[in-house]
């Protein structure tokens, strides 16, 4: 049993790189996985400093070493296929030096999203088809998947030549959202450096089965998140795919950025889903079994927490979910 558990920085992005590394090593995780631009900024790496400077690479990796852990994952979730210009452009640039940085580095995983097209040449907003019963939407989507195979195929010979692996986030609102989208992108483009992040929080309040996905993707598996989520008692009338959101002000000041001029939106008081800290959701006996299929696959592969469980704060948060994700994995 070698899988590799550490934790995604993006919940400590108020601390220095230095403080964020202390912390994780305190909860005994040895994987790191930095942000490096798309949706959020990327506080713990100077990506525009890494890249010109072979110096600086060397002591940015050397600050990881020292304290025993290794990092193993660059982030750019971001929609790199958004027509907006100040949105897609810039998710797309994002990615391409990320997936350059992580070669340069020896880092072997970049994560991101697939992103989403508008509806069709002409749209100027991204448009997300959930369920094409009307005939219409097969257009949508025979142009938003053309416009994605593209833009993957460009990205899987980039990611090639830098000997990297993209691991896409199966994420709701993007053409990728489930492994049978994550199949059908890798399938259609002849991708052979792109696969999966198995992030189970998404695909666990879309209803699947989280190790059957494993197993049904196989090698296509290449990097892992622990990430919990629940239904709530809003999904009694609400449903899983539940539009109820509120805007945040303009001037809130810790709104989250998903490009200029647009955040995050508030959550309904009743969710119908929400996510929680590991094991919070799902039992330990459950994140053993999501292990186990992860090590099935490879038995070296990063499973990295990434904290967003609003009730914890950040520390506390994490330092449930690492003891969660210990005790899955000292089961085995």
């Amino acid at each position: 049993m070698a899988l590799k558990l550490g934790a995604y920085t993006a919940c400590l992005h108020d601390r220095t790189l230095t403080e964020a590394l202390d912390i994780l090593k305190e909860n005994g995780l040895t994987s790191v996985e930095v942000n490096t631009g798309g949706f959020i900024p990327s506080p713990h790496c100077p990506v525009d400093q890494l890249l010109s400077s072979a110096k600086a690479r060397e002591e940015y990796l050397a600050t990881f070493a020292e304290r025993g852990l290794e990092l193993t994952g660059l982030n750019c979730n971001g929609n790199p296929l958004n027509p907006l210009p100040g949105v897609g452009p810039k998710h797309a640039d994002d990615l391409r030096r990320t997936i350059r940085l992580a070669g340069l580095l020896g880092v072997k995983h970049v994560v991101t999203m697939s992103g989403t097209p508008g509806s069709d040449p002409d749209a100027k907003y991204p448009s997300w088809v959930v369920n094409p019963w009307d005939g219409v939407y097969m257009d949508v989507l025979d142009y938003q998947w053309g416009v994605a195979v593209e833009f993957w195929k460009e990205i899987d010979a980039l990611a090639r030549e830098n000997d990297v692996r993209v691991a896409i986030e199966m994420h709701p609102h993007n053409v990728v959202f489930s492994p049978v989208t994550l199949k059908r992108l890798v399938d259609a483009g002849g991708l052979t450096n792109v696969g999966a992040e198995m992030d189970p929080s998404h695909l666990m309040w879309q209803g699947m089965d989280i190790v059957a996905s494993i197993k049904w993707l196989g090698p296509l598996v290449f990097h892992a998140a622990a990430k919990d989520a629940t239904l709530c008692a809003g999904a009694d009338i609400r449903g899983v795919l539940d539009t109820s959101f509120t805007r945040v002000p303009a001037d809130a000041p810790d709104k989250v950025p998903t490009g200029y001029g647009f955040w995050c939106n508030a959550w309904p008081e009743n969710p119908a889903w929400k996510f929680v800290a590991v094991g919070n959701g799902n039992d330990v006996p459950y994140w053993t079994e999501f292990l186990r299929a992860l090590a099935e696959i490879d038995p070296d592969m990063a499973v990295n927490i990434e904290h967003e469980d609003a009730a914890y704060s950040q520390t506390e948060g994490l330092a449930l979910a690492a003891k969660n994700l210990h005790s899955a994995a000292a089961a085995l």
